[in-house]
């Protein structure tokens, strides 16, 4: 069994609430340099504790949209150009978005692996690619999931591209939980071994436009 725990993220109350200022602010409920209103009426407004609003403008000020003033408030720094980090923007990214980001690195962390690939990059990714098709076998949906993204993430890193690599993983995280929504059984991935195993082989043979196609075909076939 692997270790899913830094695979799975949940949104959290603190996360709702950050999005619903974040709309507030975009939609001029609240503008520039003005304060928001103090703790507790922030709690009654959105029904949640002290603890989750105070979680809720510590993301928004990490995103440089709000500023806290000591003893005297929490003021909207910025409403346009908001910085907000990667992950945090993952977290309500449309499926659509996110389904065409992951086409995109798929096919270019293959395309990289099959020039950069070691032999140890090639032993964790066969290992993965047999668990995956061993838990399709066994009708295992959670699994099958986890060790399909372990086998694109195990390509990532065979890639040699530490940003690649970086990019992959924080979009893997989002995917995983996606997948179990979309997915109400192994079929789609019984169907796709046969094109893992052709995506497989190309990086092995250092073949990277074979590898581009392959990784192509794999998504062309989920995507119909």
């Amino acid at each position: 069994m692997m270790n899913t725990t830094n695979l799975i993220s949940r949104k959290s109350l603190a996360d709702e609430v950050a999005e619903k200022i974040q709309q507030q602010i975009a939609f001029g409920t609240y503008k520039v340099d003005e304060k928001l209103p103090i703790e507790p009426e922030l709690m009654q407004a959105f029904g949640v504790g002290r603890s989750t609003i105070r979680e809720a403008i510590k993301i928004l000020t990490n995103c440089g949209l709000l500023r806290v003033q000591q003893g005297i408030g929490t003021f909207v720094e910025n409403a346009t150009g908001i910085k907000e980090p990667l992950s945090q923007r993952l977290k309500r990214a449309d499926t659509k978005d996110l389904d065409e980001v992951r086409q995109l690195l798929e096919m270019k962390i293959a395309e990289k692996a099959a020039l950069n690939r070691t032999k140890a990059d090639l032993v964790k990714i066969q290992e993965w690619f047999k668990k995956r098709d061993k838990a399709a076998k066994h009708d295992l949906l959670e699994e099958c999931i986890d060790a399909d993204i372990q086998f694109h993430i195990a390509i990532a890193e065979a890639s040699g591209n530490e940003i690649l690599i970086d990019l992959y993983k924080s979009v893997a995280i989002h995917l995983r939980n996606w997948f179990l929504e979309v997915y109400k059984d192994t079929k789609p991935f019984k169907e796709t071994s046969h094109q893992h195993k052709q995506l497989l082989k190309s990086i092995e043979a250092g073949d990277a436009k074979k590898a581009w196609n392959n990784s192509a075909k794999i998504l062309g076939h989920i995507s119909q």
